[in-house]
């Protein structure tokens, strides 16, 4: 674990209907959460539902906190604690000084930061990644990984970087933002509209012609056979998230080159998306004279599936003897890089990336 013995750290899940407050401290929380109304469309009951959350949550703690420290989507200045406009937060147009506001309140240093570098964060230091490694170390197999690319498939394509536990935030807050990146199908497009929750409506509603409005949920449930649609479409339809997302994530991994750990609500249909985005990235592609390559150095493994996971899990290091000594060295010539669910969950591992952000700052 990761900044065991530093004190307890206020989070908040910041969501557009409810805000859910919690306490970390050893990576693990400390107290049962607290729900509290989020008020987007009117910034003095916004703001006051915050402060009451944070007092409530106090309230309820037996340690004194160091931090308030807390994940808010959307446009912001992470570093100096400032809200831009936001569109599930219309009572924040033009922006507002959150951070700033929250020391002045409650006394405390303020750490905002995106969800997804946080989600990143928290699966890097108690989830995926330990996660894997004590998984290949049961196996016997000497390779361990240090790095992580972390994304989240909900009402955006969210994505966070960690290099060695340490967070890739960027010099204007903006490392790991994946949603940006070129669409598979039309680079004039973002990979966002083909990877969130209105992609999976909208090519549901393009392939089966069915226009009543879906949620991913029961589109999920007309997939597993669950719930009366074109089972078909819906399939397909989470299959091709997962396809543009696999070229995204492939463009990262080539500079990343760690564990991939999926996250949000859309995670939840795993099976159809991951098999697709294994596909796109174990794609190749040629150079002008038709020369064939690996669409990455690396081969890709989903980590869902048993049989993959043993592959991933294999050792199939060499010892290669040092030339003029007696002394050997591990080879690993076969490069493998793995794809999993969070293991933490997403609002857990959240809350624990944005607790050791916060001590990181202060320690």
């Amino acid at each position: 674990m990761h900044n065991k013995t530093k004190g307890a750290v206020l989070t908040l899940d910041a969501g557009g209907t409810n805000f859910v407050f919690s306490a970390i401290k050893d990576n693990q929380e400390i107290i049962d959460p607290v729900n509290f109304p989020a008020y987007p469309d009117d910034l003095q009951k916004c703001l006051y539902s915050i402060v009451s959350g944070f007092k409530e949550t106090m309230r309820r703690m037996d340690d004194t906190p160091v931090a308030i420290s807390f994940a808010f989507p959307g446009p912001a200045d992470y570093l100096n604690g400032i809200i831009g406009d936001l569109p599930n937060f219309p009572a924040f147009r033009g922006g507002i000084a959150l951070g700033p506001y929250l020391k002045e309140k409650f006394g405390l240093p303020v750490f905002i930061n995106n969800d997804g570098n946080l989600f990143a964060y928290g699966e890097a230091l108690a989830g995926a990644l330990p996660e894997v490694n004590r998984q290949l170390e049961a196996a016997g197999n000497p390779k361990r990984y240090r790095n992580l690319l972390a994304v989240t498939l909900g009402t955006g394509f969210g994505g966070g970087v960690v290099i060695d536990n340490r967070l890739l935030s960027g010099d204007n807050g903006c490392g790991g933002a994946v949603w940006l990146s070129a669409n598979k199908y039309d680079n004039r497009l973002l990979a966002e509209e083909g990877v969130s929750i209105r992609a999976v409506k909208r090519e549901y509603r393009e392939l089966s012609g069915d226009e009543s409005t879906l949620s991913p949920k029961e589109i999920f449930e007309i997939a597993e056979g669950e719930k009366a649609g074109n089972r078909e479409a819906a399939i397909k339809s989470f299959e091709k998230l997962g396809e543009i997302a696999g070229f995204t994530i492939s463009e990262s991994l080539n500079i990343v080159d760690g564990i991939v750990v999926i996250g949000g609500g859309i995670a939840n249909a795993h099976k159809y998306i991951l098999p697709a985005m294994i596909k796109e990235m174990n794609e190749t592609r040629r150079t002008v004279k038709g020369d064939i390559f690996p669409r990455l150095q690396m081969k890709a493994y989903n980590l869902e599936d048993e049989n993959e996971k043993a592959l991933f899990l294999k050792n199939e290091s060499k010892t290669v003897t040092i030339p003029e000594y007696e002394n050997s060295a591990i080879y690993y010539a076969i490069k493998k890089i793995g794809v999993k669910t969070s293991t933490l969950g997403t609002s857990k591992a959240i809350a624990i990336g944005a607790c050791n952000f916060a001590l990181d700052q202060l320690f």
